[in-house]
């Protein structure tokens, strides 16, 4: 039979059309089904292995969104500031002669900055004022500890193509999964299939005496 794979490499298992056509091509049934159930153990080995990945790109998919959105956020802000800025420099230097300077930068610093918080720990945050428009680069883990800083434009790029990647993986681990399944059920269902040929067989066989009867000369399995 030619072996067929799935886009991953993963090989399949063709369903039995005939199963007197196949098992007269074989030598021994026995140790057919004992290969086929080597086989099954192989395929839902493969299909632990992949629904780990999957619960895992599942766990870290709201994560890398918010990191996302957060670059997104940053960019916004730093644009929405400059043209909020730029409009309202006429307007303060007008009202300069009127109010004290000092007013002045504390309304222009309660403009500019934002309150938020961070994660320290898993259920531990800390309050933080940050001021987007200053802003012109995040620092993003790696992995293996390590950090990189990037600017907001580069950062947007690598995340979205992370994300995107991400997607991909977790979109071909639900195809990979399917097709396991159905490798799985094919095979449980050609052992079936096999087992009771050979049973049928057998009994054919005693009938004609061609086999002792159960229970001379050893008693054999059905």
């Amino acid at each position: 039979m030619d072996t067929e794979t799935n886009p991953r490499g993963i090989p399949s298992f063709p369903f039995m059309n005939n199963v007197t056509d196949y098992v007269k091509s074989i030598d021994e049934v026995e140790p057919t089904l004992q290969r086929f159930q080597e086989m099954v153990s192989k395929y839902t080995f493969m299909q632990q292995n992949v629904e780990r990945r999957a619960i895992g790109l599942k766990e870290k998919l709201p994560e890398m969104k918010r990191t996302l959105e957060v670059v997104r956020f940053l960019q916004k802000k730093r644009r929405d500031l400059a043209e909020t800025n730029n409009n309202k420099e006429e307007e303060e230097e007008e009202a300069e002669d009127l109010e004290d300077d000092d007013d002045v930068r504390a309304r222009r610093r309660r403009r500019d900055e934002i309150e938020t918080t961070f994660s320290l720990q898993d259920t531990l945050y800390a309050k933080a004022v940050i001021k987007p428009a200053e802003i012109d680069q995040v620092y993003l883990w790696l992995g293996a500890n390590v950090m990189v800083a990037y600017p907001l434009d580069e950062a947007e790029e690598l995340l979205q193509g992370k994300l995107d990647k991400a997607k991909e993986s977790l979109s071909a681990c639900d195809e990979d999964l399917e097709f396991l399944r159905v490798q799985i059920t094919t095979l449980e269902v050609a052992i079936a299939r096999v087992h009771n040929w050979d049973v049928g067989e057998k009994r054919k066989l005693r009938a004609q005496g061609k086999l002792p009867a159960e229970g001379e000369g050893g008693r054999d399995k059905d």
